[in-house]
């Protein structure tokens, strides 16, 4: 049974098709979705209200401030810290990069080990 969460997904990427395909799917999941274009603007989201957060959906590839520093400067603040992570990204090796996350997925993405990363990552939130 999917258990659908009353606080949003946010969607971290700057590719603004990947950030509509991604919101798009979730929707019709029934999970509610915002999105941002960089780590900078995640972290200012994740502030401005950080208990509306169920997971982050991370891209580790982007201008302003990538994946690799925005994960370091959530760690570092005990308000966000908690917040799961699951890293989507194009690059390879992502876990040999050192990058602390609850999953990392491919891209291009797999639909059902999407969905089942999102509600396991759920469930702990």
């Amino acid at each position: 049974m999917t258990m659908i969460p009353s606080k949003r997904i946010l969607i971290v990427d700057d590719d603004a098709a990947i950030r509509r395909t991604l919101s798009e799917l979730l929707e019709d999941e029934g999970y509610p979705v915002a999105s941002v274009e960089n780590g900078l603007e995640a972290l200012a989201y994740l502030r401005g209200d950080p208990s509306s957060v169920a997971l982050v959906l991370l891209d580790l590839m982007m201008p302003v401030m990538d994946g690799f520093q925005f994960r370091a400067e959530q760690k570092r603040d005990p308000a966000l810290a908690s917040t799961p992570i699951v890293v989507m990204t194009a690059r390879g090796g992502a876990e040999r990069a050192g990058i602390d996350a609850d999953a990392i997925l491919g891209k291009p993405f797999d639909v059902l080990k999407l969905m089942d990363t999102i509600e396991r990552s759920c469930r702990r939130a």
